[in-house]
């Protein structure tokens, strides 16, 4: 599956300056890792967001995004994100705000 290698660069470029960022194939796109956790990533044109189990029903609530479902299994605490909910990049950048937050909650890998 090919994913938006444009929105792929918008993220790599703004997660630039973040410590221990790795990027990973991973559910038919591409992943941004931070010290080993999944912050956010690319899937198709829509954009992956690990927002975690306390903030997932305010990430959900947001315009534009839904549970974030693989091969019909919902993954609790993840949302997709449709790309007209990531075209302005202040949006954008809460959003990922949101995954770097999470990431960062969690113990290195």
């Amino acid at each position: 599956m090919a994913y938006d290698e444009g929105l792929a660069q918008r993220l790599r470029d703004a997660l630039a300056d973040e410590t221990g960022l790795t990027e990973r194939r991973m559910f038919g796109g591409v992943a941004y890792m931070l010290d080993g956790n999944m912050a956010v990533g690319v899937s198709g044109d829509e954009l992956m967001v690990r927002a975690g189990p306390d903030r997932f029903d305010e990430a959900l609530a947001r315009p534009h995004a839904r549970i974030f479902d693989l091969s019909r299994r919902s993954m609790n605490g993840w949302v997709l994100v449709a790309p007209e909910g990531t075209a302005d990049d202040a949006i954008l950048a809460d959003w990922l705000e949101l995954g770097v937050s999470f990431a960062r909650s969690l113990p290195p890998k």
